[in-house]
């Protein structure tokens, strides 16, 4: 399945730009960045579900935001680039 992942992490400090270096490094191994905080990967279940959690276990869910949309395959669905 096509997962599209984006994240906005609070940079304000030291430890949060730390943090979304980790974000962006979980992401980089996995997907292809397409904007500076979105991705898009190629993932079965186990890697989504894998991919879910250790990104959970980077952000701080008080500052951070994160989202993981599944994009079902569909006949005649490509990705467009420009």
């Amino acid at each position: 399945m096509l997962v599209l992942v984006c994240y906005d992490v609070c940079t304000e400090t030291q430890a949060s730009r730390r943090r979304l270096r980790r974000v962006a490094k979980v992401c980089e191994g996995i997907g292809q960045r397409v904007q500076k905080s979105v991705f898009e990967c190629q993932l079965d279940i186990a890697k989504f579900e894998a991919l879910e959690r250790e990104l959970l276990a980077e952000i701080d869910p008080k500052t951070d935001c994160l989202r993981l949309y599944r994009i079902p395959a569909t006949r005649g669905y490509e990705v467009l680039e420009h």
